[in-house]
């Protein structure tokens, strides 16, 4: 039954056109150049200083290395750094 009630959601899902990002929690980085990046999806900030800031998400860790990096806007889902971004890795969460 809950298998069946879990198709039924994903053909609601591309039926209403809803984002993957948005139905299953996945983060969406946007990057801008080498100074600017949002991430979306977002759970919590584990660390943070202005050489590197790691953020914990629904399926794993993103690492952010540079300098002058910064928090900007954010919102419970969303968050905006600045600053001279040089490397981003990820750090998957195995959920099996």
């Amino acid at each position: 039954m809950l298998r069946k009630n879990k198709k039924k959601e994903k053909l609601l899902d591309r039926i209403l056109e809803v984002p993957k990002e948005v139905a299953t929690n996945e983060p969406k980085l946007t990057i801008s150049g080498f100074s600017q990046m949002l991430v979306e999806n977002y759970k919590v900030i584990l660390e943070y200083q202005d050489i590197y800031i790691r953020i914990k998400t629904y399926t794993g860790i993103i690492n952010i290395n540079g300098f002058n990096l910064k928090l900007g806007e954010m919102t419970e889902d969303d968050i905006m750094i600045t600053g001279d971004i040089e490397t981003i890795d990820y750090e998957k969460i195995d959920n099996s």
